[in-house]
């Protein structure tokens, strides 16, 4: 029983009359096997309707005689090493491909299944990054934008039409739609997604190797309590971005009435010591920086969330 309920479950189709018979069988086996291949296809069908809805905007684009359309996103805006990533992707408009998703969303052995995939349906995909020199001299924003601009001008198709996940690519004459959350809703945006943050994460294995110390394969660069631990250890590298605040943080170089501030913040254990403190840190913020007040701030703002969660 266990090979033939296998065999069915492999089946992609499944006529209505032989469902109807398991159904209908006096074997409990069988309708157990019936039983089965209902969710599946039930499942399979809830899947089909989110990939068609994530389609809508291609489609829409594709019924009104728009033929390539580019969905465009982009990775690694908020690590604290490495280079921001953005991929363009054009699919032809038969295109479907479960499971397809915001990138965030899957777990690293699906997105690079999904990748394979995509790679194997597009008609054109390009990469486009920029390093972490051009994040230094632009700002994070600015860089990504231009990883992406990069991605879109590489392709070896030019598309008609751009679908870009929150923000608007500068110097472009191709028309564009921009979607908040778009790598959600947009089934090319999402795809882009995927193809970016798989081959952001490869980069950060590469360098892993170069950078040994960092640990850049287990966190691809984010602010892990490791990845802090090791810029505190060993500095930074030169793969860091420097002009990260929280990198001149983590290296002592703000000013030591920061650091004594930023102890006594988080020891704080009630309302009424965050009020207290916070009367006392106004009446000295004029000695930090602007980018010291704002992170002493932060913390209280964190703090007190917290305190508020807890009543």
């Amino acid at each position: 029983m266990g090979r033939i309920r296998d065999s069915f479950l492999k089946q992609d189709q499944l006529s209505p009359s032989l469902l109807h018979q398991m159904r209908n069988d006096p074997r409990r086996g069988v309708r157990q096997i019936y039983r089965l291949l209902v969710k599946r296809l039930e499942k399979k069908e809830v899947e089909r309707r989110r990939i068609m809805s994530m389609l809508s905007f291609e489609r829409s684009l594709w019924g009104s005689g728009v033929d390539l359309v580019a969905g465009v996103d982009e990775v690694g805006v908020g690590p604290l090493a490495g280079p921001v990533v953005a991929a363009a992707v054009i699919f032809p408009s038969d295109v479907f491909i479960a499971g397809v998703d915001d990138s965030k969303r899957l777990a690293p052995y699906k997105r690079r299944q999904l990748a394979k995939t995509i790679r194997q349906q597009a008609l054109a995909i390009r990469i486009g990054s920029a390093d972490v020199a051009e994040i230094d001299e632009l700002n994070i924003y600015h860089a990504a934008v231009l990883a992406m601009r990069r991605a879109v001008e590489g392709l070896p198709l030019r598309p008609d039409h751009l679908l870009v996940d929150a923000k608007k690519i500068p110097k472009t004459t191709i028309p564009q739609s921009s979607f908040i959350g778009g790598d959600r809703i947009s089934f090319s945006i999402a795809a882009a997604s995927i193809i970016a943050k798989t081959a952001r994460d490869q980069l950060m294995f590469d360098l892993d190797r170069q950078y040994p110390q960092y640990g850049f394969a287990a966190h691809k660069g984010y602010g892990t309590a490791r990845h802090q631990t090791a810029i505190r250890k060993h500095g930074p590298s030169p793969i860091h971005r420097q002009s990260f605040p929280f990198i001149r943080e983590l290296c002592g170089q703000y000013c030591e009435l920061f650091y004594l501030l930023r102890k006594r913040v988080l020891c704080l254990s009630s309302t009424i010591q965050l009020e207290n403190y916070a009367r006392e840190f106004e009446a000295v913020s004029g000695r930090l920086e602007s980018h010291e007040r704002q992170k002493i701030r932060l913390l209280l703002t964190r703090q007190q969330k917290r305190f508020a969660s807890s009543q």
